[in-house]
Parts: structure tokens; C-alpha cells; sequence
């Protein structure tokens, strides 16, 4: 069997009132050192500036596509339009206020490749609004299974990617406001398969007071939420991952 050596890598984006951000987060994907990918934002109608900036950066470098959504539909919808804008092998999500170090491509695919590896995610760092470092780590696990990530939702979106040939190309969001991520991976590993941890630290993750994650007590809700309304996991299953879930939880960030 022949295998690309050098195949494309769909970065799906979605950005909203992204302006103070989303030029720091696109550089960090132009200096990558592996060079085959496209970029595909998805503006979820956006009322800043965001729009005008990806004007001109597509204008500069023709790997940037951008697509605007008619109304606000939440980011869901955007990174479901982003996937069926995509063309490549493997897919990669950036969030639109995240970075990456320059080898995050090219050590994720060729580990990936060499290890014939489904999803895979690596270690983050934190940083604040301004970008300067919280001295946290959030590190992998070797590697997690369905029953795994229900009691350590340790996959990080904007350091996850996914091979299409192994997963297939039918996965898409459910349409909720928020931990449409958290639910993407609980689908996924649901089928058997497994994501598998990268050691290396390759992203590095951007901490808002004002986004939706920030308020603890309302991301524990939501995923128990999911466990309990989504997964149908009854009461006795809920309680039992939601208590590993709260732990890890307050590990990664203690």
C-alpha cells in the first residue's frame, strides 16, 4: 500500500468576535514547519473586527478560507460547516484564541502516521488574556478509551487531530451550546476506538474570564448534562463518572 508521505491537514477554526486574537492564532499556524494545510474558519457572525482580519490574511496566504455563517449559530455549526468544508486526510481544531508551537503538525502527524493512531491530542500550557504564561501544564494520558474519558475529559480541542481514514468522515457536533467538543470525543471513543497522548507540550490554550468555560460551576452542569440527558448513562453511571470527572477536573488545574 502506498502511503502519503506529505498529506493535507484540515484546520477547522470557528471564530467569533475573535478580533483581539485570531491574527496571533493564524501566524501560529502559518510558521508551522509542516507546510501542507488549509485553514478553514468559520465566523459565526461576528460584529468586531474578526471578518476584516481574515479578509487580509486570506488575501496573503491562499491556504486561509474563511466562511461566514448569515446569523450567530454557536460553534457547533460553525465546525460542522467546517468539516464539510474540508478536504484534507486529517483534521486539526484551532480555537480561534489558541496557539501552537511551530512542530505541532509535524510531530502529531508523524506520530500519527508511525503509529497507525486514530485521534490523538497533546499536552498544553495556559495562558492568560495577554498571553503570557500560567505556569500550568495540563499533560496526556498514554492513551484513553470511551469509559476512560468519561472520568478524565482530558482531550484538548485545539490539540486534537483526526485521521478520516481510520475514523471515517460521517462524524459530526451535536448542535448544543457548549461541550459539543466533550461530546464529539464521547461518540467517538464510544465505537471502540481509542485517542492516544502525545507527551510533547504543542499548544498552548488561552484562559478568558468572559468565555463560556470560565465559570466552573456551569461546565460541571453541562457535563453532567451529558452523561445524564445525552449518554443516558441512568443515575448510579452518571454520579459515578461525573465524581472522576469533578476530580480530574480539579487536578489539572490545582
Amino acid at each position: 500500500m502506498i502511503i502519503n508521505k506529505n498529506p493535507l491537514i484540515s484546520i477547522i477554526s470557528p471564530s467569533y468576535n475573535s478580533a483581539p486574537y485570531i491574527k496571533l492564532t493564524i501566524n501560529s499556524i502559518i510558521a508551522q514547519s509542516y507546510r501542507n494545510w488549509e485553514l478553514i474558519v468559520v465566523d459565526d457572525y461576528s460584529n468586531d473586527d474578526t471578518v476584516e482580519i481574515l479578509k487580509e490574511l486570506s488575501g496573503i496566504d491562499t491556504r486561509i478560507k474563511y466562511f461566514l455563517n448569515k446569523r450567530n449559530q454557536g460553534a457547533a455549526v460553525s465546525r460542522n460547516r467546517g468539516l464539510e468544508e474540508s478536504n484534507g486526510r486529517f483534521i486539526a481544531f484551532l480555537d480561534s484564541d489558541d496557539l501552537w508551537y511551530p512542530t505541532k503538525l509535524e510531530v502529531q502527524l508523524s506520530f500519527m502516521i508511525k503509529n497507525d493512531c486514530p485521534i490523538s491530542f497533546t499536552s498544553y500550557e495556559l495562558i492568560d488574556e495577554k498571553g503570557k504564561s500560567l505556569n500550568k501544564i495540563i499533560p496526556v494520558v498514554r492513551s484513553i478509551n470511551y469509559t476512560g474519558y468519561l472520568k478524565n475529559t482530558i482531550i484538548g480541542m485545539s490539540t486534537s487531530m483526526i485521521d478520516t481514514k481510520l475514523v471515517g468522515k460521517k462524524f459530526r457536533f451535536v448542535n448544543i451550546r457548549t461541550r459539543q467538543d466533550t461530546y464529539l470525543w464521547i461518540t467517538l471513543l464510544k465505537t471502540g476506538i481509542k485517542a492516544y497522548g502525545i507527551p510533547e507540550i504543542l499548544t498552548k490554550y488561552r484562559v478568558r474570564s468572559n468565555s463560556i468555560s470560565a465559570n466552573k460551576i456551569s461546565a460541571a452542569k453541562r457535563v453532567w448534562h451529558l452523561y445524564y440527558k445525552l449518554e443516558k448513562l441512568g443515575i448510579l453511571k452518571s454520579s459515578y463518572y461525573f465524581t472522576f470527572y469533578i476530580y480530574n477536573a480539579l487536578k489539572k488545574r490545582i
